[in-house]
């Protein structure tokens, strides 16, 4: 199997690399540098999105038919790697990643016509409403009800663990409709406009310092029928396709390898100690990505992927970890501080303890710890692939 880059791949590379040089501005990247959460603050996340959009490039990852570039899976990854390496903010990938393609796969033409371009313009910001209390990862245990009256449902329950909830003016939910069906089968999948009467949303602080997640209360929400995505009992299925986008839709080694990267060059010179383990993330990592590689490879020639798939998002997470422990113990002493304040870039910002690099590691080190539990906890990914890859 070849995997060099052909002269149009490498063509690609280059048309992506002056792109980021020319439209990446510092002011990004720092906000980047400086972002301890899962996803970017909302004023540089949006900042970018604009510049990609306005580009033709945010929604790289959709099919042509649905307002993509077309690109093929390898260019995908050679954008996210390049991406990664220049320093580019990670977009919330909610509606971009999650919703956009469910909208363009099981919605109707005025769902389409509707919610994709205002999705990709950001005047709709997504956030999910999956998890529940004791509906984490037995999702179909989910009790949040929607029951009809005339052309509406009514929806009433909770929803936690909600990203970026306190940004978002829309949530994308899974919701039970016929309590009497079996768990899977009574679940559908509503859109939520969250300025309507009776959502209520309430911050969780993270260990980091972070507020990122979020509860959300659903009280008598009123929501037209015409919301639902699918038909009714459908979002069982329409939930796999999803978490499959998320589990899987995008390649993990890019990102770790450029912040590994950041972190040996802002850090210097390792003690022995230290250095064995970064050159041991760099092994971990490169195999990674040598695994997502293969696969995209087996995509690119219309092959499925190979059972070696499902194990990406585990190993990922693992490594996410283990880089950022080794930031914290790389910086002492002076990779300890955890401000409380964020964004922490700006003008309102802390003033950092040794460099900026230094300042953000404990928040990212306490943030990270969730790596293993969402898009599915570590022991459903081992679940998952003694069933499918092993047949156990």
């Amino acid at each position: 199997m070849d995997l060099a880059l052909s002269e149009e791949q490498r063509a690609f590379r280059d048309e992506v690399r002056g792109f980021l040089a020319a439209s990446l501005s510092e002011h990004l990247r720092r906000g980047a540098r400086l972002t301890s959460s899962v996803f970017a603050e909302p004023d540089i996340a949006r900042e970018w999105q604009a510049i990609l959009e306005a580009k033709g490039w945010l929604v790289y990852h959709w099919p042509v038919e649905a307002g993509g570039p077309g690109w093929t899976p390898i260019q995908r990854w050679i954008f996210e790697k390049e991406c990664a390496a220049a320093g580019a903010p990670i977009l919330p990938y909610m509606g971009l990643k999650l919703l956009g393609p469910v909208v363009y796969t099981y919605g109707t033409e005025a769902q389409k016509a509707h919610y994709l371009p205002r999705l990709r313009s950001g005047e709709h910001v997504w956030a999910q409403g999956f998890s529940e209390p004791g509906s984490g990862s037995d999702l179909a245990s989910l009790r949040t009800r929607a029951v009809h009256d005339g052309d509406d449902y009514i929806v009433t329950g909770q929803k936690i663990w909600t990203t970026q909830a306190q940004f978002a003016n829309w949530l994308f939910a899974l919701v039970r409709t016929d309590p009497d069906a079996k768990p899977q089968r009574g679940i559908s999948f509503l859109l939520i406009d969250m300025t309507s009467p009776g959502v209520t949303v309430r911050p969780i602080i993270s260990a980091s310092g972070d507020h990122e997640l979020n509860e959300v209360f659903l009280d008598e929400v009123r929501v037209p029928t015409a919301n639902r995505v699918g038909e009714e009992g459908q979002g069982w299925p329409i939930a796999k396709f999803l978490l499959e986008n998320e589990r899987g839709g995008s390649s993990f080694a890019p990102q770790l390898m450029a912040d590994l990267e950041r972190l040996r060059a802002a850090a210097g010179p390792l003690p022995a100690e230290l250095a064995t383990r970064a050159t041991r993330l760099r092994i971990e990592v490169e195999a990674l990505e040598m695994t997502e590689l293969r696969t995209l490879v087996e995509v690119e020639a219309g092959e499925p992927p190979a059972a070696r798939s499902l194990t990406t998002k585990l190993i990922a997470s693992e490594i996410r970890q283990g880089i950022d422990a080794l930031a914290v113990d790389a910086y002492g002493l002076a990779g300890l501080q955890l401000p409380g304040e964020r964004p922490m870039y700006g003008p309102d910002a802390p003033s950092p303890i040794l460099s900026d690099d230094a300042q953000v590691a404990a928040a990212r080190y306490l943030n990270s710890r969730a790596w293993t539990i969402f898009g599915g906890t570590s022991e459903i990914q081992l679940t998952i692939i003694a069933k499918a890859a092993l047949g156990l």
